[in-house]
């Protein structure tokens, strides 16, 4: 039985908040270690953290996230990933940023409210729809007949009993 929209939608958002869930973890605890241990300034602290959690986000939603959409290539995928991870960590450097610079705020609770919670939370949406429209598309868009894919492999048909 073939899933409605609704139900595809509210299987992607799971998985996606799952490695999400996962991710930003990382994202915090990388964040706060380069930016409380190392001494790291916090927009370089917030800039490694994000490519360390972004490189596991993106294994995470091609591997089970968005499993079920076509595969384009890793090149054209990994690329476009790499690009909209780079647009979510200017948001969320934007967020970081208006905290320290406009409003003065300093401390862990600003930079954890700001860069960890507000930032990451807007970069979030914008990843989420992002991911869907332009990295892992459906196997129905007009690019993925177009696009020489390699390893994508068509299932055999399951055999009757």
């Amino acid at each position: 039985m073939a899933r409605s929209p609704l139900q595809v939608l509210i299987h992607e958002v799971g998985k996606f908040g799952v490695v999400g869930a996962i991710c930003y973890a990382i994202d915090f605890a990388v964040s706060n270690l380069c930016h409380t241990l190392l001494g790291m300034g916090p927009l370089s602290a917030k800039t490694v953290s994000t490519v360390i959690a972004a490189t596991c986000a993106y294994v995470g939603n091609r591997q089970w996230s968005f499993n079920h959409r076509a595969r384009t290539g890793i090149r054209r995928e990994y690329t476009l990933f790499v690009i909209l991870n780079a647009i979510g960590l200017v948001i969320a450097l934007a967020c970081l940023g208006f905290a320290k610079y406009v409003l003065h705020l300093e401390g862990v609770l600003a930079f954890n409210l700001f860069g960890n919670v507000l930032g990451t939370g807007l970069g979030t949406i914008f990843r989420f729809w992002t991911y869907k429209k332009y990295v892992f598309l459906h196997p129905d868009h007009p690019k993925v007949a177009v696009l020489p894919v390699k390893d994508q492999r068509i299932p055999e048909p399951a055999a009757q009993a």
